[in-house]
């Protein structure tokens, strides 16, 4: 018999969570370990109190996505909104949940900046879920127009990233 795919279980448990109107959730299994927050500012933050020093410890350690956002660069252009988009806009959305980031890693330059021409078939950014990173490319060429997410959040599958123009 073949295991669900944890990617499905895992969507499917974000969404639940999100529907639940819980402030917070978190799951362990072995080395495994999800925390989810609908806290404002709580964003790959995970909160201290009621942890001993050695749980703290082990939970800083199994949250490296959380840590490569926080040291991650702010987006350099600020994130656009739809009214902000041009008719003939086209957009790349996400492939998948996870969290977006616009650069290969903390500190580099992002993939793609606002003005440049991009060829189909380009990486544009990165989705990360579970230490598993996947790149986007894009399915058309054009010009980067908008960024429409910022870099370090959390994605859901379908959600718009970027907004191209014709060249």
């Amino acid at each position: 018999m073949a295991e669900p795919d944890i990617t499905d279980s895992l969507a499917t448990l974000i969404s639940e969570f999100s529907r639940s109107g819980l402030a917070e959730l978190s799951v362990r299994s072995g080395e495994f370990e999800l925390y989810l927050s609908s806290v404002a500012g709580q964003s790959g933050k995970r909160r201290q109190s009621g942890a001993s020093q050695g749980e703290a410890g082990s939970r800083a350690a199994a949250a490296p996505a959380a840590q490569l956002a926080a040291s991650a660069p702010p987006a350099s252009v600020p994130v656009a909104t739809p009214a902000d988009l041009p008719a003939n806009a086209r957009i790349v959305t996400a492939p998948n949940l996870g969290t977006f980031y616009r650069a290969p890693k903390p500190g580099a330059a992002p993939y793609i900046e606002v003005g440049q021409t991009i060829a189909e078939g380009d990486e544009l950014c990165l989705i990360e879920v579970m230490k598993l990173f996947t790149a986007v490319r894009a399915e058309f060429s054009g010009r980067l127009h908008a960024v429409l997410t910022e870099d370090g959040t959390m994605v859901e599958a379908g959600q718009p990233l970027f907004a191209l123009v014709d060249a």
